[in-house]
């Protein structure tokens, strides 16, 4: 089996309105696209700050100017497709309390992701967490406490690209020390929590040209018993199963010959396909 659990089905610009995207012949495209990509499962995943009531766990200038959806009208809507019901949510440190209410509603799988490092974002130029530091280390570090704070906190199912603190390649500082020391507190979270670990080609259409996470993340998360999940974080049907190919290919030379599936927050594994 194939499956794209983390998918959006309208792209990031705040105009795009629920009203053009959330619909039956959109949707038809991402499973038309997923049918071509020999992918069997698909579920919707949008950004929690997408929606008017993820105000309630954080009030960031950026989540202000996105947040303008119904939550309750986006999972009534997804019901009614074939989609599988996800959210993309942040996890946002001090609001876990607020998070878990948030999340009270009927999914099939929680994304969790950090975006937000204080107030500042790891992968929008607007809120960039590089201006005006070069500490690459020091960023790593309190990126990957995050990490691990979001794996053991029990609100997610799934670690959405957990090393995107590594998006933009090049164009931002490295860390001096090995990336494996920035990793080992998030995979020894993630082994603790029993969370899965998201595998994304996400990263090969960004600076960095290379899947979330790295080779030698995902060497760690195997050595740690944990299990992955397939995605290719899609915000336009084209992108749907985005080189599944190199994807399952890292899987297989790992060792890994499972991925989960999920339904009502409830996890099993399936061959790949």
């Amino acid at each position: 089996m194939l499956t794209d659990y983390h998918l959006h089905l309208r792209p990031d610009d705040p105009d795009a309105s629920p009203e053009r995207y959330f619909t039956d012949e959109n949707v038809e495209r991402y499973l038309d696209a997923a049918r071509e990509a020999g992918i069997e499962e698909v579920g919707v995943s949008e950004h929690v700050y997408r929606f008017r009531q993820a105000l309630d766990v954080s009030r960031h200038p950026f989540w202000e100017q996105q947040a303008s959806d119904d939550l309750d009208a986006y999972c009534e809507f997804v019901r009614t497709t074939p989609l599988r019901l996800g959210i993309e949510a942040d996890f946002v440190a001090g609001a876990e309390d607020r998070i878990a209410n948030l999340l009270e509603r009927d999914f099939d799988y929680v994304v969790g992701s950090v975006h937000l490092v204080g107030d500042r974002m790891v992968d929008h130029a607007g809120y960039d967490i590089w201006d005006g530091t070069s500490d690459a280390d020091r960023v790593w570090e309190r990126y990957f406490g995050l990490v691990a704070e979001a794996a053991r906190s029990g609100l997610f199912d799934v670690l959405a690209h957990p090393d995107l603190v590594k998006m933009w390649g090049p164009e931002r500082p490295r860390p001096d020390r090995d990336p494996r020391f920035h990793y080992e507190p998030a995979v020894e979270a993630i082994a603790e929590a029993g969370i899965a670990v998201e595998l994304s080609t996400a990263g090969l259409r960004k600076p960095v040209e290379e899947m979330y996470p790295s080779r030698e993340f995902c060497e760690m998360c195997v050595e740690a018993g944990a299990a992955f999940a397939l995605s290719s974080d899609a915000h336009a049907p084209g992108q749907v199963g985005h080189e599944y190919g190199r994807a399952t290919k890292l899987l297989r030379e790992l060792g890994v010959g499972e991925i989960c599936v999920f339904e009502r927050r409830e996890r099993r594994q399936e061959a790949i396909g």
